[in-house]
């Protein structure tokens, strides 16, 4: 087709559609673009067409048209179409599949019942949510007390150390890598919520404001995991025992100086808190007894020295006399320091190092008077080595 012969086509066609006034800029060029022409300057660029801004009259243009073998194409008016509504598209998070066939704590043959042990079972019996917070000294059994409860019940527990480093991943649970993708591990709460177990937050006081992730979840109500979108529901039985050395207030001689200060709102949603003592000399001496028993060193007159001697000197400290004491676990400590040496003054010792010097001496010095055997064998190696 000849570019005169195109003009004609586009003349006629802009006429056919828009009649023979005036006709917009953007109407012309929108049937020069529906035949593929090029920009049609020679209508376009006429000043003596223009009749106001973007308008022209092309009257004196219609009357040179005469195209007789082509027809001039009618233009259908572009109509709406209403677009449906994008249909959601629903993604599946991919989740890391976990095995977990047995979570109920081995039984200890070396624990002794004591303090809140039946009280506490007691509350697991029941099967209730129930949270309940433990605070006492170092080494007194807290943890093992909650084990061992669970482990008598046959009950499953998931213990979490909490530091101040723990947050929601570590707690909830988060997304993370396994094999270059990118998956999401459910956490120990969501695990022992929907198993019905007994979930232990160990040293809890060493946490930090992101325990504020547990708030729902320590109400006993279901938790919405805005990460999956997930709602877990807690299966029966589930509930929260807390141990802390503190109640969540700090450490206020130091003792205990990364135990932090915990939201009132966290700590109100515990039930109960209960205030774990050591245990009588009686009940210390049969776990010092069992202790020896499983390594194979009973000696029932070392037992009850040490026993005595912790008692002497736990009394001590709480009249303010002494700044450290002797822990029951620091008494499991000698006895297995004791069954791999074989001498009981080097394994006090050994135990005792741990503290600064003047107190070292004032403990050692004190078993020699609770223990006096322990000096006079001491004096005759020395004699026999001399002489």
């Amino acid at each position: 087709m000849k570019n005169s012969k195109n003009r004609e086509l586009l003349l006629e066609t802009i006429k056919a559609n828009h009649g023979t006034g005036e006709v917009s800029r953007k109407q012309i060029l929108e049937i020069s673009d529906g035949f593929n022409m090029t920009y049609p300057s020679w209508i376009l660029n006429r000043k003596d067409l223009k009749v106001g801004r973007g308008m022209l009259d092309l009257t004196s243009m219609y009357s040179g048209t005469n195209v007789t073998h082509m027809r001039p194409v009618k233009l259908k008016r572009p109509v709406a179409t209403v677009e449906p509504d994008p249909v959601a598209k629903v993604v599946t998070q991919a989740k890391l599949t976990m095995d977990i066939q047995n979570l109920i704590p081995s039984k200890d043959d070396t624990f002794v019942p004591f303090g809140f042990y039946q009280d506490l079972k007691k509350v697991l019996t029941t099967n209730m949510f129930y949270p309940v917070f433990i605070s006492g000294l170092s080494g007194n059994g807290k943890t093992t007390m909650v084990e061992q409860v669970c482990a008598n019940l046959k009950r499953e527990a998931i213990r979490v150390n909490i530091s101040i480093e723990t947050d929601e991943d570590d707690l909830i649970g988060g997304n993370t890598l396994v094999d270059g993708n990118v998956v999401y591990r459910e956490g120990p709460v969501l695990t022992a919520m929907k198993r019905g177990a007994v979930l232990i937050l160990d040293e809890v006081d060493r946490g930090s404001n992101k325990l504020m992730c547990l708030q729902a979840i320590c109400e006993g109500k279901s938790y919405f995991n805005k990460k999956t979108g997930d709602t877990i529901t807690p299966a029966n039985g589930f509930t929260i025992i807390a141990t802390a050395n503190t109640k969540g207030r700090g450490s206020d001689d130091g003792k205990f100086i990364s135990a932090q200060l915990l939201d009132e709102a966290f700590l109100e949603r515990f039930a109960i808190t209960v205030e774990q003592e050591y245990p009588k000399a009686a009940v210390e001496k049969k776990i010092v007894l069992n202790k020896m028993a499983k390594v194979g060193c009973v000696d029932e007159d070392f037992a009850t020295h040490l026993v005595t001697w912790s008692e002497v000197i736990r009394k001590t400290f709480f009249e303010g006399a002494v700044d450290e004491l002797i822990s029951t676990r620091r008494l499991e400590h000698i006895v297995n320091a004791y069954a791999v040496f074989g001498d009981k003054q080097k394994a006090i010792e050994l135990c005792v190092n741990r503290f600064d010097e003047d107190t070292k001496e004032a403990f050692l010095s004190l078993y020699s008077k609770v223990d006096p055997s322990n000096v006079d064998e001491e004096i005759e190696q020395a004699l026999e080595e001399t002489f």
